[in-house]
């Protein structure tokens, strides 16, 4: 302990020193700036770019190097190469160069040696190096815990005490683990680069162009791992790949809000974030009410009559599938012919190209392209032909006439009529000519400005509401499932709605119009809850990325919207990747005590998905407490003490988890107007959440989790044994870190 708080004195004193140097270059830097800027008047110079792009990462490298000061490193690890001597590696989040010697005095997690830390064991260890495989022996992997910006305590893989739990075989989990679990979580999710696991670094580093699929049990960080996923990515392809090159898209706005703080703490301040919904927007530049997939499941969840839902449930299944894709192809190809309605291209009454031709290139010659980039290339190649066309026409003008010209001289008689009438014939020809040199040019303009693109809405809509349909469709929608998909679209359509089901097509649609632009796709994307996306809607993520830049992360157990996200992995390896893609599945959980998800597994055992149990890291803490009440004073005295001792254990987030927003309302308006505490009711469509005392349904927990949850009164009739209440009482099971409560007003369901 002594001798590693000397280093960390040593350490930190070369930052210091590296900080104060680089502040006054920075402010040399500053000093030029304000010269050149007066020299060039706010205009271009390449030596004042060349001094920005100077100040620019100058400044990045102090906010690094003072972030790095508190706590420079977590882990060190001792290596010997082969025929090597040993070095001692000290890893942090930042890496920290000394200007003086080049030598890295902080390496960063993301460096090939920092893989010696997350994967290697005691003895005969390697890491994959750009220049090769470095083999050697690893002497020691030791982590530290900090309190006060000093070390507190070190832990030495395999001389630390490891905890073993016999009775249930459970996985070795080092005490340094466990005490990092065992801290509050706030609002947002944090980087764990001190805590990542070898199963979880294994994901991190995987090779970039291959398509993974993670599925991992609730709490098993697989969105961390996305996260740190791209972090890596970033560092490792630096030379090629950039911050705002990348796309992450996750279910809603509060998620997008929950996971915001990660990012930038790991150095990709400049990642894209949305959601599948605002993706798919942006490139339609549709306008219209959108009624989502949270408004759709609470119609789902509400819904009395039993027809009515099977007839939504399907029309959402149907939607995704990649057969409706193969629908939308067919249709197309049977309307394309129609799509324009192609004329000839005339100067007056001249014909400068035939439709014939025109036609010719759009059906067959130019049909690789997306339709409407056609017009554009017809255009194109018609254009380099225009002057060579203008003079065959022109002859053809002369001929023409000159034809008429013979037949006037050979069938009259030299007189003045004769005369008068072959002027006349020259006066006309000349002014046909005239007319073809003059206006040939912008009537072929005009031509393909009156050529309107087609739209996606459109043909969207033509194709519910066009005979073809049951052709497009080979009859494989049933009869009175398809009338009430064209009821639905069309009631939309009238009432300018946006059906978010029906994006996967509109998007689908439009690629097959315009294509997909290089500068539109993204080099890497990760897809978050990925359980919940349809075929389709995955099909589509793909188009828009770089290839095959994918990692899809999901738990098949928390898939509420069930009725038309995957039933199996296999659904998007199978039909959208055509088997190239990777699967891993994830089962160690590292969120909830070992008695919390005990509590959770016969909710997990209902859905009979074939998934592995999940295995908690051996975390022990109080049983999951069922709290009865009978009314709604004692409820607001149960919630009260619940939250009194929860902050005695110095736990703060505290979620109270309903089935749906209508029930939410309930308790809030209970406890609003009889409980000292204040609560905040979640809808949906909230940036952020604000407060620590929260009231949220179930359907909008996913990914989030909280110190303590108290599941509101999950009874027979609000969880019943059907694949979507089984999903979200295990999605509301599955969210708190340390304690766990249900509040039982009727009859507690037999899921539980």
């Amino acid at each position: 302990m002594k001798e590693e708080r000397e280093t960390l004195l040593q350490k930190k004193n070369i930052i210091m020193q590296e900080l104060k140097e680089k502040k006054i270059k920075v402010e040399e830097v500053e000093r030029k700036l304000s010269t050149l800027n007066k020299e060039v008047k706010g205009g271009y110079s390449e030596e004042k770019q060349a001094n920005e792009r100077i100040f620019s990462h100058l400044a990045q490298d102090i906010e690094k190097y003072e972030e790095s000061l508190s706590e420079p490193y977590f882990g060190r690890v001792d290596f010997r190469e082969k025929k090597g001597f040993t070095e001692s590696i000290y890893i942090g989040k930042k890496g920290i160069n000394n200007s003086k010697d080049g030598e890295e005095v902080i390496v960063d997690w993301r460096a090939p040696v920092a893989d010696l830390y997350y994967s290697g064991t005691g003895g005969e260890a390697y890491y994959k190096a750009p220049k090769g495989i470095i083999e050697g022996h690893l002497e020691l992997k030791r982590k530290f815990l900090y309190k006060n910006n000093d070390i507190e305590r070190l832990f030495d893989e395999g001389i630390n005490e490891i905890i073993i739990n016999e009775e249930e075989g459970q996985n070795l989990v080092d005490e340094f683990l466990k005490i990092n679990l065992e801290e509050n979580r706030g609002k947002k999710l944090k980087e764990v680069v001190a805590t990542i696991q070898r199963e979880q670094n294994e994901i991190i580093r995987w090779p970039k162009n291959i398509p993974i699929i993670v599925q991992g049990s609730a709490g098993s960080g697989k969105t961390t791992i996305a996260l740190h996923r791209l972090a890596y990515l970033i560092y490792r392809y630096k030379e090629s790949m950039s911050g705002d090159e990348i796309l992450v898209l996750a279910p809603n706005k509060l998620f997008l809000s929950y996971i915001s703080d990660i990012l930038p703490s790991l150095g990709a301040e400049e990642v894209n974030q949305s959601t599948f919904e605002e993706m798919v927007l942006s490139k339609l530049k549709l306008k219209g009410k959108m009624y989502n997939k949270d408004e759709k499941l609470l119609k789902i969840i509400e819904e009395q009559d039993n027809h009515l839902k099977k007839l939504i449930v399907n029309s959402s299944k149907v939607k995704g599938t990649m057969l409706f894709k193969t629908m939308l192809d067919r249709y197309i190809s049977l309307v394309e012919k129609n799509t324009v309605h192609i004329n000839d291209i005339k100067v007056g009454n001249e014909i400068l190209f035939d439709k014939k031709e025109i036609t010719r290139l759009y059906i067959k010659d130019l049909k690789p392209y997306p339709i409407n980039k056609r017009k554009n290339e017809i255009k194109r190649y018609l254009n380099l032909k225009i002057k060579d066309r203008i003079s065959s026409l022109l002859i053809e003008i002369d001929d023409k006439w000159e034809k008429r010209i013979r037949e006037v001289r050979r069938e009259m008689k030299d007189s003045e009529e004769r005369r008068k009438l072959l002027i006349g014939l020259y006066e006309e020809r000349d002014k046909v000519k005239e007319e073809v040199k003059n206006n040939s040019k912008k009537e072929f303009n005009n031509y393909f400005k009156e050529w309107k693109d087609v739209d996606s809405k459109d043909i969207y809509h033509n194709f519910y509401n066009d005979d073809l349909f049951e052709t497009a469709t080979g009859n494989k929608i049933p009869k009175i499932l398809a009338d009430y998909m064209r009821e639905e679209f069309n009631f939309n359509f009238q009432n300018k709605i946006i059906d978010e089901d029906d994006l996967p097509a509109l998007a689908y649609i439009r690629i097959l119009l315009e294509g997909v632009e290089e500068d539109e796709k993204f080099k890497y994307i990760v897809v978050d809850e990925a359980q919940d996306y349809s075929p389709f809607q995955v099909y589509l993520v793909n188009c828009f990325s770089k290839g095959n830049g994918l990692t899809l992360v999901g738990d098949l157990a928390q898939g509420i919207y069930y009725y038309k996200g995957l039933k199996t992995w296999d659904d998007i390896t199978e039909q959208v990747f055509e088997g190239n893609a990777t699967y891993i599945q994830l089962t160690q959980s590292y969120r909830s005590t070992v008695e919390i998800i005990d509590f959770a597994q016969k909710t997990l055992k209902a859905q009979n998905l074939g998934l592995k149990d999940a295995k908690p890291v051996l975390r022990h803490g109080e049983k999951p407490k069922i709290v009865k009440i009978g009314s709604d004073n004692d409820c607001v005295q149960a919630i009260e003490q619940i939250i009194s001792d929860v902050q005695n254990y110095g736990k703060r987030t505290i979620a109270i988890i309903t089935k749906d927003i209508s029930q939410g309302e309930g308790i809030y308006n209970i406890l609003n107007k009889k409980s000292k505490y204040n609560f905040e009711l979640i809808f949906g469509k909230e940036k952020e959440i604000a407060e620590d005392l929260i009231i949220i349904p179930s359907y909008l927990t996913k990914g989030l989790e909280f110190d303590c949850t108290i599941i509101m009164n999950p009874s027979m009739d609000n969880y019943k044994e059907n694949t979507l209440d089984e999903r979200l009482l295990y999605v509301s099971l599955t969210r708190a870190l340390h304690l766990e409560y249900i509040i039982e007003k009727d009859e507690v369901t037999t899921l539980i």
